[in-house]
């Protein structure tokens, strides 16, 4: 919990402030059962009215002190809390923006969420009532004790035996309720997980009717969520009663052997109720304890589980990369990327896996070049333009890019010269004009006409009542597939990137307007790699890459290819229907 409870020094003085007040209030309510025996005893037994009004009137004002020192400690508290809850999400929200694929491959994206909002309210929740309630009440408990023995010895003896089996019990109902809890944000996890998937593929699951069979899943994770939760709220419900038998015992002690003490005049009522009162403090205290304690295992579970975000890439650089890949000792300030790329016998495997996805690859692009990226599902290709912009890192061999190793260039600056399309269309909530600006914070209205113009967009956004002002609904729900294909390369293209990478992006495109965008991005002066099943988008390419099972089997232009590679024939044959004879050149 060090780790977490960190970011609570910024708001130290608060914090203070809040104990402080807090410690005022407490002093005044362990005065007061004190103050009520002086009136009983030297007031109302003695019938001197002046004592009763003046220790009347000092209990009235001691109880105005503690009103107000509770709020000002309520106050101070919540503004520590809320201010530690405030930092803590955006520090943990920047700690997943900095993570590479291999440590996001680590959390699930539910249980991300359920850390960043679940988790840190919960600590929020526990730090406002650790500087309210969580360190009043051990000091009750203490201060009523003490007071109680004050008050008289004997009597405030029995009250005293009764506390170690108190701790020792609430000692070992945290340890427990702590990994409980942390099984129920576990589960909280799955259902998140559930329903993200769901809300995610609602017209697929009504598409195959399988609303039913999604509704079962979500009830077995969401009965799985509530039995955890029953666990453990079964244990910690417990305790309160234990907590009341042993107090009422005391109680009943104190008023048995008081009763024994008034008779004998070694105590008098006065002090015999000003020790009851202390034991009822301390039996409150103690029953509000328990709940604390359901709290603070609750948090303890939370800030684990946040640890575990917060030090996932323990170690490692900017964007999840090995500082001796970022660091700025061996990167260097390069000027603007032209795009030349190289790949010289580049191997790569996915994290944590021996199975080689891609082995052996080399080819030469130089820039302005356009590249395209052919093969069977699974042979490759993803991965090998996912290497370029850093998303991974190739297990062997070596990338350049204008002739400089890739892992020597500063990474933002690499970055910022890529175009990426990735094969999953990704909009965002906002307007067209946002979504297209996303890539380039800087473009003007000029820039993104320009990029939606190249991209084959502009005319059918010109159309739309508002223009590039239309909102889009969320993951852009309300366009076709083709408009949204379009929207991700124009937010590409606004970025005038030296490298561009569309991953399979022209699918939903038809040939004309395919075409089209082809003969716009070959007027541009970017290298483009395009990863496309369309021999119609190969023709024109200037490098071919095939690749089969992560092995680059042949490479060329298309006539070349057609003169070599008798996989690239058949599947120029199965997509024209023609049965072209090739002639040999050698």
């Amino acid at each position: 919990m060090n780790l977490t409870f960190s970011y609570l020094k910024k708001y130290r003085v608060a914090a203070i402030a809040a104990l402080v007040m807090m410690l005022i209030e407490l002093a005044v309510e362990l005065s007061q059962p004190l103050l009520i025996s002086k009136i009983i005893d030297e007031g109302i037994r003695e019938k001197d009215t002046a004592v009763v009004w003046l220790w009347g009137g000092v209990l009235v004002g001691s109880a105005a002190v503690a009103f107000l020192a509770g709020v000002l400690s309520s106050f101070f508290a919540s503004h520590t809390s809320q201010g530690f809850a405030f930092d803590l999400r955006d520090k943990l929200y920047e700690k997943v923006q900095s993570f590479s694929y291999e440590i996001f491959s680590r959390f699930p994206t539910s249980s991300l969420i359920t850390r960043l909002t679940g988790d840190v309210s919960q600590l929020q929740d526990t730090i406002f009532m650790g500087l309210r309630f969580m360190t009043r009440i051990p000091l009750v408990v203490v201060g009523s004790v003490i007071m109680a023995l004050v008050v008289h010895v004997k009597l405030g003896l029995l009250l005293t035996v009764t506390l170690p089996f108190l701790v020792i019990f609430l000692l070992w109902l945290m340890r427990r309720a702590s990994v409980l809890f942390r099984n129920v944000q576990n589960r909280l996890d799955d259902v998140n997980g559930v329903i993200q998937e769901n809300l995610t593929g609602i017209r697929l699951i009504r598409v195959f009717v399988r609303m039913g069979h999604e509704i079962g899943r979500f009830a077995s994770f969401s009965g799985n969520l509530m039995k955890s939760t029953v666990a453990a709220l079964r244990l910690t419900e417990t305790s309160t009663p234990f907590i009341m038998i042993i107090v009422n015992a005391g109680i009943l002690a104190v008023l048995w052997f008081g009763r024994i003490e008034i008779s004998a005049g070694d105590a008098t009522l006065g002090q015999t109720v000003a020790v009851i009162n202390y034991s009822l403090r301390t039996m409150g205290a103690l029953s509000a304890l328990s709940w604390i304690m359901v709290s603070f295992s609750r948090a303890r579970a939370s800030s684990v589980r946040i640890a575990e975000v917060m030090s996932a890439s323990e170690g490692q650089g900017e964007l999840g990369m090995a500082p001796a890949q970022t660091g700025t000792p061996n990167q260097k300030q390069v000027p603007a990327i032209k795009g030349k790329v190289e790949f010289q016998q580049v191997g790569f495997s996915y994290p944590g896996s021996e199975i080689k996805v891609l082995e052996d690859i080399s080819f030469t692009v130089q820039p302005g070049e356009r590249v395209a990226i052919m093969g069977a599902t699974g042979s490759g290709k993803s991965s090998l333009v996912t290497l370029i912009p850093r998303l991974y890192e190739c297990g062997s061999g070596v990338i350049r890019i204008d002739g400089m190793k890739h892992t020597e260039m500063g990474i933002q600056g690499l970055r910022g010269s890529i175009g990426y399309v990735p094969q999953e269309v990704l909009l965002f909530t906002g307007s067209i004009r946002e979504n297209i600006a996303w890539g380039n914070g800087k473009a003007d209205q000029a820039d993104i006409e320009q990029a939606a113009a190249a991209a084959q967009i502009h005319e059918t956004v010109a159309g739309l009542p508002d223009g590039y002002d239309t909102r889009l609904g969320q993951r852009g729900v309300n366009l076709s597939g083709g408009q949204k294909q379009r929207l991700t390369i124009a937010r590409a293209l606004v970025r005038k990137p030296a490298i561009l990478i569309l991953d399979d992006s022209t699918s939903a495109l038809d040939a004309v307007t395919e075409g089209l965008l082809l003969a716009e991005l070959k007027t541009m002066s970017c290298t483009t790699f395009l990863i496309t099943q369309k021999i119609s988008s190969t023709v024109s390419a200037d490098l071919i890459l095939l690749l089969d099972e992560g092995r680059l089997i042949a490479q060329g232009t298309h006539t070349e290819l057609m003169d070599e590679s008798a996989l690239y024939r058949k599947i120029y044959q199965s997509q024209t229907g023609e049965a072209q004879h090739v002639q040999s050149t050698h």
